[in-house]
């Protein structure tokens, strides 16, 4: 049985050390100090008397929230670092409580987590397959070259424009590509979406900008670079930074050979080439297994 404690300055002031809490049944032991570590967010406020409490039958403060992932967040103000084991699944739902919990600082250190750690180890799918079909195909393009007042010059030159198709029954693995990949156009970089919402299809179309073409003739066209953004981690002060670097795609090798690297950095294996298995960067389809 829950009883509201009144919110009296008797009652505020009551909490000793140890302090006994019950988070969603399970049974934890800290200090005042680390539940008030952040004062901002929703613990630091419960526990210096801002909001009223509940407690169980046996005394223990009760709150009403997810109790197997509470231990990272208590371990989180206890330290000050995000420590989960090796092949933590949980993640989603510890951001959630995170956010409930309002402890921003968490919240970063999450996100990068996310990024750092390959999805895989984050939990996904066995028996995932992802089939790959490239395509490339080349145009030759006629403009005119503008040197002054009524005075152009016919122009001829080439350019190759790529498509790729993937199939993923892990859905989250497009989801990640689709955040390492964007386009490159006069807006700025823009990220791919998947063909339709309810289908695991992603389609990547994009035409490299020649030397001899110039710009303004590139985005008339409405042609568009793709570009690779790869996380990089710097530290500054004991804080760990983290920005993205993007890099063009300019052939099919190199698209073959960076989503290699993704892939198989996220426990897929090569399943199938085709058409020649020793050749891999300059196959025509491409099918990946996650045992």
């Amino acid at each position: 049985m829950l009883d509201l404690n009144s919110s009296d300055d008797s009652k505020k002031n009551s909490l000793k050390d140890p302090v006994c809490l019950n988070v969603g049944g399970e049974i934890y032991t800290t200090t005042l100090d680390t539940l008030t570590r952040c004062r901002d967010s929703m613990l630091g406020a419960m526990f210096t008397g801002q909001v009223p409490m509940l407690r169980d039958s046996c005394g223990n403060i009760f709150i009403d929230r997810d109790g197997k992932v509470f231990r990272y967040i208590l371990n989180y103000l206890r330290s000050g670092s995000l420590d989960l084991p090796d092949g933590f699944t949980e993640l989603a739902l510890l951001r959630r409580e995170a956010d409930f919990f309002q402890i921003p600082r968490l919240l970063e250190e999450i996100r990068h987590y996310e990024v750092s750690v390959p999805l895989g180890l984050r939990g996904g799918p066995l028996g995932a397959i992802m089939i790959v079909k490239v395509d490339s195909k080349v145009r030759v393009l006629h403009f005119n070259l503008r040197h002054g007042p009524e005075n152009y010059e016919l122009r001829t030159c080439s350019v190759r424009a790529f498509t790729v198709d993937l199939f993923c029954t892990w859905r989250a693995f497009l989801g990640l590509l689709c955040e390492r990949f964007s386009y490159r156009t006069p807006q700025g970089l823009n990220s791919p979406h998947l063909c339709r919402p309810r289908q695991n299809r992603l389609k990547l179309e994009w035409v490299p900008k020649p030397d001899e073409l110039p710009q303004e003739q590139y985005d008339k066209q409405q042609y568009r670079g793709l570009t690779l953004s790869s996380p990089e981690v710097t530290w500054s002060d004991d804080m760990m930074n983290m920005h993205y670097s993007p890099c063009e795609i300019t052939d099919m090798q190199g698209f073959l050979e960076e989503l290699l690297k993704i892939s198989l950095a996220e426990g897929f294996k090569v399943d199938l080439v085709s058409p020649d298995p020793a050749d891999i960067l300059n196959c025509t389809s491409l099918r990946l297994v996650k045992p």
